[in-house]
């Protein structure tokens, strides 16, 4: 028999596996089940974390080495050429990747900034993440994915506002 304990601790895991309240979830068990249990799951939330980022890659380098099966993911609502869909997948790539170093605390605020300022040079990235709008239109505005997508906007406004072709220059860096 399972008891009451138990059975919420497994609720609190699975939550903290699934993502999102990562942090209060692991406070929450910190305070009701010791430093040990609230350290496993943390640890299990980045184990949980690292195979999806695995899974993404995954599945995305299957979709973009076979056009038949990136057909099955495209969402853009465009009528885009097998080529097209292709460049779109590896921008979204791209775009994960800086996301995810900037969510696992590899790049601070500054740093992701400079990364997309670099990834934005690219026109095919910048038409990726125009016909991706409204796939971003539904993200939790708490969520550090629409954090990241403000951050990009800001900058795509600041190189269409800019007097120069040299936009990495433009804006300035946040203070912290």
């Amino acid at each position: 028999m399972v008891t009451q304990s138990t059975r919420s601790w497994r609720t609190v895991a699975a939550a903290v596996c699934a993502g999102g309240l990562a942090g209060t979830v692991t406070a929450h068990m910190w305070h009701l089940y010791g430093p040990g249990r609230a350290q496993a799951a943390a640890q299990g939330h980045r184990q949980a974390r690292a195979h999806q980022q695995r899974m993404h890659w995954e599945l995305l380098s299957r979709a973009l080495d076979d056009p038949a099966l990136a057909a099955v993911i495209d969402s853009y609502g465009l009528d885009l050429t097998p080529e097209k869909r292709r460049q779109y997948l590896y921008a979204n790539l791209w775009y994960v990747n800086a996301f995810h170093l900037y969510e696992s605390g590899l790049l601070d605020q500054r740093q992701l900034r400079g990364h997309l300022r670099d990834l934005f040079q690219s026109a095919h990235i910048r038409e990726y993440w125009e016909a991706t709008r409204p796939h971003r239109a539904s993200l939790d505005p708490s969520s550090t994915e629409a954090e990241v997508g403000r951050i990009a906007e800001t900058l795509l406004q600041e190189r269409a506002e800019a007097d120069t072709d040299e936009w990495w220059v433009v804006g300035e860096p946040p203070s912290h």
